[in-house]
């Protein structure tokens, strides 16, 4: 069999490390956004869902993200406005 088709390493990806505030601080929300949508533009959403605990399109995180959708728009950050209108679908 090719090597090319021998999974070697045993496993899944591997999550990156996620600094946030802790859950309690009001600041956690925003920042969870901020993790999402960044996680989204690296191809890594998975690892920002584990982080946060929230799931892509979370609800109650839509407040956020607009926010950082009108600041995308306003600087021209055209990956992170698109992020954040994919997430608000």
């Amino acid at each position: 069999m090719s090597r090319a088709f021998v999974k070697e390493d045993g496993g899944g990806r591997a999550h990156r490390r996620i600094d946030l505030p802790a859950r309690d601080d009001p600041a956690f929300d925003e920042a969870a956004a901020r993790v999402l949508l960044q996680a989204s533009l690296d191809g890594d959403t998975e690892s920002a869902e584990v982080a946060t605990g929230y799931y892509w399109g979370e609800r109650s995180l839509r407040p956020h993200v607009e926010r950082i959708l009108a600041a995308a728009r306003e600087s021209r950050d055209e990956p992170l406005e698109r992020a954040a209108s994919r997430f608000l679908r």
